[in-house]
Parts: structure tokens; C-alpha cells; sequence
């Protein structure tokens, strides 16, 4: 397990579990230092959470090129010091050439590879977009002094983690392969900790967006690089789909679970409405006295998962081409008339349990990072390109990776995607539509008052990884540094297993509930053996105003505050 990295404006000893460090004026928590550094000078400047929230995203681009980007997309969720809600969709879209079967052979079966690696599993960008609309918006300082932190750090370059050396090194010949042309991150092959990277043409990439915004992307010669680059490999993006593309703001999906109210992100993210399903199948249950990863606290948690992706799979989908039933899936008595079947006696087999009847990921490396102005203005921001460095095609002259989001559809619909999520018909390809998502940047507010900012990656277990975390805070009396490095488990229906983390669920407990039918599985559900998921970010609201800080020390993750 990596090292926890707790690196502070002023300078702190690292708390131990028992204690949180307080600040008064603001905080940032990102999956990088670089970024965490940058975007709190923003917040010291006068900027205000939405600057910072920009800023991190760019100097992530930069700093973590496994997922941090600019040729993907992701969720913010926006709450105002006055507590107003906003919520801006910039997932990526397929590309008007894409079509319903693209990724099948002549006999209807999936290809190899084909939407996960390569040109042809790109969709089309959406990060640049929906910072340059959330900075217009609600920014404050300006757009070139926002992005300016990202462009000085990709010209000076910046030391790599041991975690970044190693993830450079064991995916060089991936790199080789569908960018012959070498890259930045191809210079050696033997990176160390410590070693420089420079990253020339992603800083000039960056410089044209300083200048010309969103357009200096999708016009212009960076939009011909995408497109150039497309031609190489039957790769379907256009300056047309370039030129086109939109970022949305949506109404967050909002729910109750005892006196909080839970802000989280609407369709294409299935993640806000499992969310708070999911409290709401637990809710009249007094997980408290069951006590944190015990029998019946794991059992029904468990039973929760299982029923809400078994709705996951078939009611949701992009709401611009699919009429996702909302208010069916958040309406409370629907979540416990689903829960009726559930008995503490003996496991509810898979096999047993369908979408409900109301007349549906992303991978581990995508990122999260949180910020909480001196204000109280909030900002929780998920982000990806998708799997570990997304489709591995980096834009020749331009420097930047695209995704391989064209794999969070479903390419054939009841077919599991590479996480082992099962998808339907809501999730079919089209032309122009945004794939299904489990993001989920939540906002938690306490009667009536910011709670907590929340968010973290991790694929098919981003939503039970947010539900875990929280409950840990509302439930089994964690503080924020404990509820964040608990270990974890999930459960999505299908394949009928519970994955566990090492350290989750005690073997004492797995044994007993081994014989009421729950089959646990050391693996994540993608296939790392005792492998951890999850980097969870998380800013904790203290009664007394001041913020505590919980970065996940599962990865390279980093609180600034002041």
C-alpha cells in the first residue's frame, strides 16, 4: 500500500488516525501533490472553488496522465456558500460515425480488444468543454491565470511518484504500439522515482486553450491533430463531432437519508440515483447497532447492491435518448418494496433478483479531487479518460492521451463489459450519445448545512465505495482519515460474488455468511488479486466551520489547506 502523502501550506506533522488537522480558510484534495499545490495558490490569490476546481483539472492533465486529462471527460457537482445546486455533465460522446454494432464480427460477437484500446475506442472529448463552461459560469479569477499553473508545470516538468515510474515502465510497450512515433512517456523505458518528465507539447496544447478557450481545442490546429491522428487507425472522431460537442449543465439528483440530504450527479452518471437508493434501502435499519463490516451490516449492504445494479443494467442511459425513470427510482417505497425479499436467514441468489419494473463503467484509473473555498462554495469533481491511460493513443503533436470511454456502452447489450458490468438496451451505441457512467462527485449536506465533499474512482465500485464511505461517517463514528482508508467490499449483481479488499470483512464474518450463500472473492471485479479500488477524496465540514481532510492512502492522493 502506497504511502499516505499529507503535504500542508503551512507546515504540520501528519495526524494519526485518531485526530484530524483543521483548517479554517479553504482546502483542496486531489489525486496529485502538483495539483493539490497549484490549486490552493489559486484559492490564496482570491480565487474561488470553481478556479481552483479548474486549475486542479488542468494541472492534472499534466501530472497524472493516467487519468487526469484533457482528452476525456467527467461529472462536477457545485454547491454555492448559499446553498444552491448545480451539476455539469462533460462525458464524452460517440462519434457521429459510431454505430450500434461497431465493436461485433459478422456473427454478432464482441472483437478482441477493438473498444478498449486503440483509435477506435475513442469518444469524443469532453474535459475542455466543460471547464471552460463551468469557469464561465461561476469562475472568478481569469481563464488564463487559472491554467497558467498546468502550462508552467508541463514546460518545467515534474518529478514522477514511484507509482507513476512503475505504471510508465509497465505499459511502454503499450505505448510503443499504437504511438510508433515515440511520446513523452516513451523517452525510456526505466523510469524512477524522481525522474524528470517534460511534456513540451502538451504545453503548447494547453497554451492554445489559454488563449483561444474551448475553441483553441475543438477549432483550429488542435482539432486537426485529433482528427489527424483519427486517420492513422480507423479512429471515428471528426471536426465536425469536435466542433459540435457541448457540455451540459443538468439538475443534480438530490435525496434525503435521515437529516442529510445527498447531492450527487443525474443520468448519464448512474451514480446519484444508486446512491441514494442505496441509503434508502438501508435507512430503517439500525446499521449502527450492527456495527461496521459485521454480519448483518455486510449482509445487507450487500442485499442494497445487489437489487440497485440489477436496475443499474437496464433503466440507465444518456436521459437525451433514453427516458430514465427518475422519480421511480428515487421514490423511497420503491427502494423498500424492493428490499421485501431480503432476509437475513439465507442470501438472495442473482439469479433471483431483475430490474425493477418502473413503466446499466468506467475503470480504476479515473481521478477525483474536491475543493472548499473560505467561502463555503464547493465543488466536487469526478474525471476520466477511462481504463489506465485511456485508448493509449496519444495526439502526435499536441501530446495529450484520448480515452477509451466507447467501452462504457454496452456493445452488446446483456453482454458484461471489461469491469463485468452488464449493460441494456439503454445503453446501445448511438451516434452523438453519452455512455452510462458510475461517477459519483457527491455533496452531503447536515441540517441544512455543508457536510461533506465526496468523490473517488474506481469503475463499477465507485458508487458502493461513496456509500461505504459515508456510512462510515454517519454510522460507525469513523473520522474523515478513517472512514476513507477503511477497507471495502462490493457487491453489482452480476457476477454473483462479494469482492473484497484485503483487510474487508473479517473472516469470522465471511465464514458465517459463507453459509447463508454469499461466495467472497479477494479480487476486484476487474481480476486484481487481493488488489485494492478506490482513491477516495473527501473534505469534512466540522460543526465549528473548519475543514478536516481525508485523502485515500491507496494512492499518490494530497490535501493543501490553509
Amino acid at each position: 500500500m502506497k504511502n499516505l502523502i499529507l503535504s500542508f501550506i503551512i507546515l504540520i506533522s501528519t495526524p494519526g488516525m485518531g485526530q484530524s488537522q483543521t483548517f479554517q480558510n479553504g482546502m483542496v484534495v486531489s489525486a496529485h501533490p502538483k495539483a493539490s499545490e497549484a490549486s490552493i495558490e489559486i484559492l490564496k490569490k482570491g480565487g474561488n472553488a470553481m478556479d481552483a476546481a479548474v486549475s486542479v483539472q488542468f494541472v492534472l492533465s499534466v501530472s497524472l496522465p493516467i487519468a487526469g486529462n484533457i482528452g476525456g471527460g467527467g461529472f462536477l457537482v457545485y454547491r454555492s456558500a448559499d446553498g444552491n445546486y448545480d451539476a455539469l455533465d462533460y462525458r464524452e460522446t460517440a462519434p457521429l460515425k459510431a454505430s450500434r454494432d461497431m465493436y461485433l464480427d459478422n456473427s454478432g460477437n464482441p472483437v478482441g480488444q477493438l473498444s478498449l484500446y486503440g483509435h477506435l475506442a475513442c469518444g469524443v472529448p469532453g474535459t475542455v468543454a466543460g471547464m471552460a463552461e463551468a469557469h464561465n459560469k461561476y469562475g472568478k479569477l481569469s481563464w488564463q491565470e487559472v491554467i497558467q499553473p498546468a502550462i508552467t508545470l508541463a514546460e518545467n516538468g515534474f518529478e514522477l511518484t514511484a507509482a507513476q515510474a512503475s505504471e510508465l515502465n509497465s505499459n511502454y510497450q503499450k505505448f510503443l504500439k499504437w504511438n510508433p512515433e515515440g511520446t513523452a512517456f516513451t523517452q525510456k523505458n526505466d523510469w524512477k522515482e524522481g525522474d524528470l518528465l517534460v511534456q513540451t507539447e502538451l504545453a503548447q496544447t494547453l497554451k492554445l486553450i489559454q488563449k483561444h478557450g474551448s475553441k483553441g481545442f475543438y477549432e483550429g490546429v488542435t482539432a486537426q491533430y485529433i482528427v489527424n491522428e483519427m486517420s492513422k487507425n480507423n479512429g471515428l472522431i471528426s471536426l465536425e463531432d469536435l466542433k459540435n460537442y457541448k457540455a451540459i449543465w443538468r439538475k443534480p439528483i438530490v435525496g434525503e437519508y435521515k437529516n442529510y440530504k445527498i447531492i450527487s450527479m443525474p443520468p448519464p452518471s448512474s451514480g446519484g440515483i444508486a446512491l441514494i437508493s442505496l441509503f434508502h434501502s438501508v435507512e430503517d435499519y439500525p446499521l449502527h447497532q450492527y456495527g461496521f463490516q459485521q454480519d448483518k451490516s455486510v449482509q445487507l449492504m450487500v442485499e442494497a447492491q445487489r437489487r440497485i445494479y440489477a436496475d443499474r443494467a437496464v433503466h440507465f442511459g444518456d436521459p437525451d435518448f433514453h427516458n430514465v425513470p427518475i422519480e421511480m427510482l428515487l421514490n423511497k417505497e420503491n427502494s423498500m418494496k424492493r428490499m421485501k425479499d431480503f432476509s437475513f436467514e439465507q442470501a438472495t441468489p442473482s439469479t433471483a433478483v431483475s430490474a425493477g419494473n418502473y413503466s446499466h463503467p468506467e475503470s480504476f484509473e479515473t481521478t477525483h479531487y474536491n475543493v472548499v473555498d473560505k467561502e463555503g462554495n464547493a465543488v466536487s469533481v469526478t474525471t476520466t479518460l477511462n481504463g489506465a491511460f485511456g485508448s493509449f493513443v496519444v495526439v502526435e503533436n499536441a501530446g495529450f492521451l484520448l480515452n477509451n470511454e466507447m467501452d462504457d456502452f454496452s456493445i452488446k447489450p446483456g453482454e458484461p463489459n471489461l469491469y463485468g458490468l452488464t449493460g441494456g438496451e439503454a445503453n446501445a451505441i448511438q451516434p452523438g450519445k453519452r455512455m452510462l457512467s458510475s461517477m459519483t462527485p457527491t455533496i452531503v449536506e447536515k441540517d441544512g448545512k455543508l457536510f461533506l465533499v465526496i468523490g473517488t474512482p474506481g469503475g463499477s465500485t465507485i458508487i458502493t465505495t461513496v456509500f461505504q464511505t459515508i456510512l462510515n461517517l454517519i454510522e460507525f463514528n469513523q473520522n474523515i482519515e478513517e472512514a476513507v482508508a477503511a477497507p471495502r467490499f462490493h457487491h453489482q449483481w452480476l457476477p454473483d460474488e462479494v469482492f473484497v479488499e484485503k483487510g474487508a470483512v473479517p473472516q469470522q464474518v465471511r465464514e458465517r455468511l459463507n453459509q447463508k450463500g454469499y461466495k467472497f472473492v479477494s479480487k476486484s471485479p476487474w481480476g486484481w488479486v487481493d488488489g485494492s479500488w478506490g482513491r477516495v477524496d473527501a473534505i469534512l465540514i466540522n460543526e465549528d466551520g473548519s475543514l478536516s481532510g481525508g485523502a485515500d492512502p491507496r494512492g499518490d492522493d494530497t490535501i493543501e489547506a490553509y
